[in-house]
């Protein structure tokens, strides 16, 4: 089922939190939106959950017109960041409690229930209360409870964020795999930019409540729009070094770069990803820096230079051990270095 969110705002009194948002959530999506704390995210889904009036726009579920229905006119399931579980009913009472309150049979309503619970493998933990359940598997109850409504939307909110790392991640391609299986349109904020690209079919990227990119993982990792977007998306976040471009050479320090457009702009800003860097000797490469840390990671070595004020992390070899505040070079393939203008945010397109 599509959801359209069209041009839609919210003020709490004097203070809008969200302006002129306009998105479509395609048939059987998973749309994530992804921000920092306070960037309107939540505020947006609660808007199409109903939770929320709309102050302006409006919204539409499945080809109608939801945006002064009730939440439980809307046909979605909204799973929160802290279950909301009943601590006083069984696993199987949460979960079917839904189907209870429509005048489901218990008969049907069994069935259900053991169906859904054995999607998310919990079939074993129905006669369980949730203080007998861990964080994980409180969240498949979660889940399960929202599933059991066949709704035409799921609406995510940070359903992940209370579980350990190694859990969350186990966790993750549980709800990508489940999303695929049941071909259910899903909206799910979080401010973890990896949930973000690992989840979503879609990322909508949102900062002072203001929509900064709409794509995909792969082409807004590739592609940022902006300075905003290039460092919010990728971990470690994208290198900046600040200088000026000079009708295309960007010129930091002692060093110039040709970056092969043709623009002049005083207070520039190139970017580089930390896998796209190789460090060589003084004197070699595009960029002189300092070697300030060497952080050894596993796979890879993470190198921190410094570069003027500016810090750039590069992902080294493993076996890599450059000694503390020697000279090195810096190289990288032209073809990966993003430029921006820094007073305004925006890129600069060479070509």
């Amino acid at each position: 089922m599509t959801v359209i969110l069209d041009n839609i705002s919210k003020s709490f009194g004097q203070v809008r939190v969200l302006h002129n948002l306009s998105l479509e959530v395609e048939d059987g999506e998973f749309l994530v939106l992804l921000g920092a704390s306070g960037s309107g995210k939540s505020t947006a889904l609660r808007m199409i959950a109903g939770l929320e009036a709309v102050s302006e726009g409006r919204i539409e579920i499945s080809g109608r017109d939801v945006t002064e229905d009730l939440p439980k006119n809307r046909d979605v399931a909204m799973v929160f960041q802290s279950y909301a579980l009943y601590p006083h009913k069984t696993v199987a009472e949460n979960i079917g409690y839904p189907l209870k309150i429509r005048r489901i049979s218990r008969a049907e309503r069994d069935t259900q229930v053991r169906d859904v619970a054995s999607q998310v493998q919990i079939d074993g933990l129905l006669e369980r209360y949730p203080r007998e359940l861990s964080g994980g598997q409180r969240q498949r109850v979660a889940l399960a409870r929202a599933m059991v409504r066949r709704p035409a939307v799921f609406l995510m909110d940070e359903p992940l964020s209370n579980l350990d790392a190694k859990l969350r991640g186990h966790m993750r391609a549980e709800l990508k795999h489940m999303q695929h299986e049941l071909g259910i349109t899903t909206i799910y904020v979080t401010h973890d930019q990896v949930e973000a690209m690992t989840l979503a079919h879609r990322v909508a990227l949102l900062e002072g409540g203001k929509l900064q990119q709409l794509a995909e993982p792969k082409t807004i990792y590739e592609n940022p729009e902006s300075l905003f977007v290039a460092q919010f998306i990728g971990s470690p976040p994208m290198n900046v070094a600040h200088g000026r471009l000079e009708n295309g050479t960007f010129i930091i320090g002692n060093d110039r770069i040709e970056t092969g457009g043709n623009a002049t702009v005083s207070n520039a800003v190139i970017g580089l990803r930390a896998e796209d860097c190789r460090v060589v000797g003084s004197g070699e490469g595009q960029i002189q820096a300092s070697l300030f840390a060497n952080e050894l990671i596993g796979d890879h070595t993470l190198v921190t230079a410094r570069v003027g004020a500016d810090s750039l992390a590069i992902k080294a070899p493993k076996d890599f051990d450059g000694g503390y505040d020697s000279d090195i070079g810096i190289d990288f393939d032209r073809e990966k270095l993003y430029l921006f203008d820094n007073d305004t945010g925006e890129r600069i397109r060479r070509h």
